[in-house]
């Protein structure tokens, strides 16, 4: 897996794919474990690309958008609280590391540009 991936469709996809699994087969330990598995593939990348901090930030973030969307579920239903914690997490993954991507590359070519 490539570390100059973004992140922001992953960490949704791994929220929304993971309550989807755990809601078709009534199984949680295996939502969790496709969470897991998306989560684990955006801390990878994170890591290589943003350092410590940000992956610990960006993952707790995305623990938190878990945890809350299961109190949000109360109140408007499972979809549109797992869909509002995979906005924020997405969100969070797109301004802390994502987009910092696209402005570090952008830099790089335009460098490689003007020495050449």
């Amino acid at each position: 897996m490539r570390r100059d991936l973004p992140t922001a469709p992953i960490a949704a996809a791994g929220l929304i794919a993971g309550y989807a699994v755990a809601a078709a087969s009534g199984s949680r330990p295996l939502g969790g474990a496709v969470l897991g598995v998306f989560g684990l593939a955006c801390v990878w990348v994170w890591l290589g690309r943003d350092g410590v901090r940000t992956t610990v930030i960006l993952t707790g973030v995305g623990l938190l958008a878990f945890a809350l969307s299961h109190v949000i579920a109360l109140l408007t239903g499972p979809w549109p609280a797992v869909l509002l914690a995979a906005a924020a997490a997405s969100g969070a993954s797109w301004r802390l590391s994502d987009s910092r991507r696209r402005t570090e590359a952008s830099r790089t070519r335009a460098q490689a540009h003007s020495t050449s």
